[in-house]
This record gives C-alpha cells, structure tokens and sequence, in this order.
C-alpha cells in the first residue's frame, strides 16, 4: 500500500496542492497536519508511520514536508525502515529507498551524520576536559558549605544519628552519610 503525508507550516497555506499531487501518486491513504516541520512529535506523521506495514511506500511531495534536519530525517526514515516500508519523495528524486540509488544516498546521508555525531561528542568531551583541568566543576551546587561539612562529620563521628544530623541542615539523611 502507499501512503503519503501532507504537512503545510501556517494555518495560511493549503494542503489541497500535496493532497492532489499524493492521490496522483497513486496514495491509498493520505495523512495531513498543519503543524510546523520544528516539531519532531507531529500526531499524523506518527500516525501514518504507525500505518505502514511490511512492503508498503510512505510518500511525500518533497522532503521538506517530511523533516527539517538531517537528524530528523534520519531519525523518521529508520523508524520507516523498522516498519518494513519504504520511502519516495516525488520532488526530490534521490530519497527513494526503493531503488538501490537511493538507499545509497541515504545510506552516504547516514554515514556522514553519525561521523559527525562522533566529532561532536570527541570535541565536548575534549572541552569538559579543559574545564575541568581549570577548575570547573560540574553538577549541581553542594547543599552544604565547607564549614557544614566538617561540622556534619564531626557530629557524626561523635556517634550523632544520620537523621538528626540531616534534620539541623534540612538536607536528608542520605547526603549526610555521603560525605565521609
């Protein structure tokens, strides 16, 4: 079966023009939203996902309509992927995974993203590095002051219950057994 999704950004713009274009297609199904391409949790693209079945085509009028970024569109075409089905856009004739040509491109478009996706996670990495050879320390803020701290242990060593300790800095009993 064919399936195609419409998708206009503005209450302004019609979906009659994508709607046409999927039925000439040869659509059996048409899902269409007006939703901005922004939002990765649109209802009828989920829908029209969750429709297709082992064999069956998702079809679009161009890839834009789909999604906004290459994360996005990677992200919705493994999830077309997982369900069996394929994908065609009609106006950007190299997303078509079902011709060999295409699932190439896709396949180079994949590659690439998750090479980057490496770069990037190398180059936060090396940054959380040098912030913390400066200093820099990360998580939440401590609940209790140096001062705070010594005191608590103090108490603690005095044999002081956890509870009661924790109870005098209204923090729990847990953060006070944390600091030995």
């Amino acid at each position: 079966m064919i399936i195609g999704y419409a998708r206009v950004s503005t209450d302004g713009q019609t979906l009659d023009a994508q709607q046409s274009a999927l039925a000439d297609a040869g659509c059996a199904r048409v899902f269409a939203e007006k939703q901005s391409g922004a939002k990765t949790d649109r209802q009828q693209l989920a829908k029209a996902i969750a429709a297709l079945g082992l064999g069956d085509t998702l079809v679009v009028t161009k890839l834009d309509r789909l999604a906004r970024s290459t994360r996005d569109l990677l992200n919705t075409l493994d999830a077309i992927g997982k369900a069996g089905a394929t994908f065609k856009s009609l106006g950007d004739g190299w997303a078509d995974t079902t011709t060999p040509h295409g699932r190439l491109m896709l396949t180079v478009l994949g590659g690439l993203a998750e090479f980057e996706r490496h770069l990037i996670l190398a180059r936060t990495s090396e940054g959380r590095q040098r912030a913390q050879a400066r200093g820099v320390r990360f998580g939440r803020k401590r609940k209790l002051t140096a001062h705070q701290r010594q005191e608590a242990l103090a108490r603690r060593a005095a044999g002081e219950a956890l509870i009661d300790i924790a109870r005098t800095y209204n923090v729990s009993h847990s953060t006070i057994s944390r600091l030995a």
